[in-house]
């Protein structure tokens, strides 16, 4: 290979371990070094983006610019890599899974701040907001059921109640999202049907780049963004990356201010040519004043509905949030051979919360005249729960029966614990009248501390995933888990008698099966079976645990890569079938307060995704899907009707170079079909929300080559609905935001 130094010789290459593709490898060698790459002929053509120069090399059929598994700084709203679904390095035609990622550019090109944000964008999800951001009555769903699989750079998250914390997570700190639909027993051990999340966090970069970014919006919403990386040494061995953010976010909610903080730090290491060192934190804070888990009762106590403006609040003036996120992680990565790597990862995660309960009930229905009746629950939850996870793995190539074949094998160990004062829950106090409220009455409870709790989870798996080449095209991806699993959770009760909960499961087996075959370079089909097994927190009416939730998934559909995987195309249809599944019983709590389900066995889903995303044209990005599921039990009754069956999703930017320095325009709409919840009103009545559409708008301008403006518009219409089918929670009414970015 010669090279120019003139265009190489200032940059620092990231290590490129592993028998990859030699597309991938090529991919991997350039990302983040403003080089690129284009097939002319018999010539490989490495050309610099901003300045045009190139270099020539001997080549082989390369064509097109392509993508790595990093996002930032390519400008695509898609990616060239993944193993969230199976642990192996594959693009997203070689995965036998529904995958979807939003990308860097797409979190900047829509102001998409936190995880709310990019839920709604993202193809297949919804989420059903019952309350202000950051609280645990948000869920997101798919394909008809809870997400509540999370992954941090593909480490597991154990214990799923810490998803709302990552809800509200400030995503400066993301290079990509990544969203596998459908179990994901093989990384996860333990899981749910719906999806898993994976936020994969940026890297440092070859070369020293920063940027400074201001953004001031609706209802002052206005934040402040650093972003700083490149080789701390001449060689370019040590590598490190900073980012620091803070978010001081007001509401079109009356009293309710949020603020976030993050910072970030990575540093990377080439010990020796083989081994590479990373180690890293970050810190995430979210702080919410006159915070509200709820909205408002959907209906007055004469069955008629409600009419609040979306300017009113749930919340007392006493009610507040602290939800604070410390995490260090370091991994230790070591290439064997030319085939074979060796790593080791290990995360400490601290999530401290403090959280005072205070807001109106949904289901106390004030006269429509006086406005009183009206009711306030209160209560206070604080813990400080540390999780540690482990993985151990090797990864490599071998060759058998005239193909090449690749191969993960791996061990994995996660454990959370905390010790928490438990107090009174579900204080209730009268409202005088909701017609000028303001929170104040009723006055804040004293939150007895009833008792003291102290929890450990432990989970630890052995896995392997292989990836089978019969033939040139037609590849079987084989894996399983076998997880041994355990909770016990003490309770000391002040004045009662104490409990222990004990649960345990030993040896679950979850295969993965998976076959792809690619019918062209550009078109492949594949069909995948999954199971699904997950210990559940629910419970029954009576206190008890229903037993874990367990079943199998099947998926089939057709994938496509364009332009060296710059667009991307996936259909699949699915069918999940379930056993004890928890379903919620309208009315009815467990004695500890919380909601009380019951299980439901031989539950059945069915639907169909399209996806479309990256590259259309040059300069044209875009991002479209459509969504439908129907989910049923035994009788073929539908179940999580609070869930919208259709969905459709499109967001799409184009670069006018002729424009001055080069205008970027874009917008997108987002619409779901109708849904619905039986018992949101008096006597059980139903309450739907119809069908709705919400468009957003966005224009970046490059002022000089180094300062950009961006400004958005998010529900341009102003329309005007209910983001859940049991409160009245509107969802954002039309805001904008103005932002400067400046890079050096």
């Amino acid at each position: 290979m010669a090279a120019d130094s003139s265009l190489t010789g200032h940059l620092q290459a990231p290590a490129v371990n592993g028998t990859l593709e030699p597309t991938v490898a090529l991919q991997r060698l350039l990302a983040g070094s403003g080089l690129s790459y284009q097939h002319a002929g018999n010539t490989l053509i490495i050309t610099r983006d901003d300045l045009g120069s190139s270099l020539q090399l001997d080549a082989t059929s390369i064509t097109g610019t392509g993508l790595g598994d990093t996002t930032d700084g390519t400008g695509s709203y898609t990616t060239g890599s993944t193993s969230t679904a199976t642990k192996l390095p594959l693009t997203l035609r070689e995965t036998p899974q529904s995958v979807s990622v939003i990308s860097r550019q797409r979190l900047d090109d829509q102001n998409l701040t936190q995880l709310t944000d990019a839920v709604r964008q993202a193809p297949g999800l919804s989420l059903h907001q019952g309350g202000n951001s950051g609280s645990d009555s948000s869920p997101i769903y798919s394909r008809g059921f809870e997400v509540e699989n999370y992954q941090i750079d593909g480490v597991q998250l154990l214990n799923s109640s810490y998803a709302s914390i990552f809800q509200s997570s400030d995503l400066a700190i993301y290079d990509r999202i990544e969203v596998i639909r459908g179990a994901t027993g093989l990384t996860n051990g333990v899981g749910t049907p719906g999806a898993t999340i994976n936020l994969v966090r940026k890297r440092p970069t070859s070369e020293w780049k920063s940027s400074i970014g201001l953004k001031a919006g609706s209802w002052d919403n206005n934040s402040i963004e650093l972003d700083s990386g490149g080789p701390l040494n001449e060689s370019g061995t040590v590598r490190a990356r900073m980012v620091a953010a803070y978010r001081d976010a007001g509401s079109h909610i009356d009293r309710l201010n949020e603020r976030h903080k993050v910072l970030y730090g990575i540093v990377e290491a080439d010990l020796t040519p083989d081994t590479l060192l990373t180690v890293g934190a970050d810190v995430q804070h979210h702080d919410a004043n006159n915070h509200a888990r709820l909205g408002l009762p959907l209906f007055y106590s004469d069955g008629s509905r409600t009419d609040w403006s979306r300017s009113d609040s749930a919340a007392t003036a006493w009610g507040y949030s602290e939800r604070h996120y410390t995490n260090g992680f370091a991994s230790l990565e070591h290439q064997l051979n030319e085939n074979w790597k060796a790593m080791a990862t290990f995360n400490r995660g601290r999530y401290d919360y403090d959280e005072v309960i205070g807001h109106a009930s949904a289901w106390a229905f004030p006269d429509r005249q006086t406005g009183t009746g009206g009711q306030t629950y209160g209560g206070r939850w604080a813990a400080k729960p540390v999780q540690d996870s482990l993985d151990l793995n090797l990864s490599g190539a071998f060759e058998a029966f005239g193909q090449r074949h690749d191969l993960i094998i791996g061990h994995a160990r996660q454990q959370t614990h905390y010790k928490a004062d438990n107090y009174r829950l579900w204080y209730m106090g009268s409202i005088p009248s909701y017609y000028g409220w303001d929170g104040k009455t009723p006055a804040k409870p004293d939150f007895e501390v009833t008792g003291r709790t102290d929890y450990n989870e432990r989970q630890e798996s052995t896995y392997g995933s292989v990836r089978l080449r019969a033939t040139d095209k037609l590849s079987l991806i084989l894996g399983g888990r076998v997880t041994d699993w355990q909770s016990v959770q003490k309770t000391d009760n002040y004045g009662s008698d104490d409990e222990v909960s004990r649960r345990q499961e030993t040896g679950v087996f979850t295969p993965f099966a998976g076959l792809v075959y690619d019918l062209d370079d550009t078109w492949s089909v594949y069909t995948s079976y999954t199971s699904i097994f997950k210990p559940q927190n629910r419970r029954t009416a009576s206190g008890a645990f229903i037993d874990p939730l367990e079943g199998k998934g099947y998926e089939a559909g057709i994938k496509a890569g364009f332009f060296e995987d710059r667009l991307n195309f996936s259909t699949a249809i699915y069918q999940i079938e379930q056993d004890n599944l928890a379903v919620a019983i309208d009315g009815q709590t467990a004695p500890n307060g919380d909601q009380a389900y019951r299980a439901e066995s031989g539950t059945k889903t069915r639907g169909f995704e399209v996806e479309l995303t990256g590259e259309l044209l040059p300069n044209w990005q875009l991002s479209t899907s459509f969504s439908r599921n129907i989910v049923q039990d035994s009788d073929g009754r539908a179940l999580n009707t609070n869930i919208p069956q259709n969905t459709a999703k499109l967001f799409t930017s184009y670069l006018l170079e002729n424009i001055g320095n080069g205008l970027t325009l874009g917008g997108g709409v987002n619409w779901q079909n109708a849904a619905y919840t039986d018992g949101s009103g008096p006597n059980g009545v139903r309450f739907t929300q119809d069908s709705y559409a919400v468009v957003d708008l966005m224009a970046r301008y490059p002022i000089t080559e180094q300062l950009s403006a961006t400004f958005n518009v998010n529900n341009l219409l102003d329309k005007e609905y209910y983001t859940g089918t049991s409160t009245a929670y509107y969802g954002t009414p039309r805001n904008a935001t103005l932002g400067l970015r400046l890079t050096f």
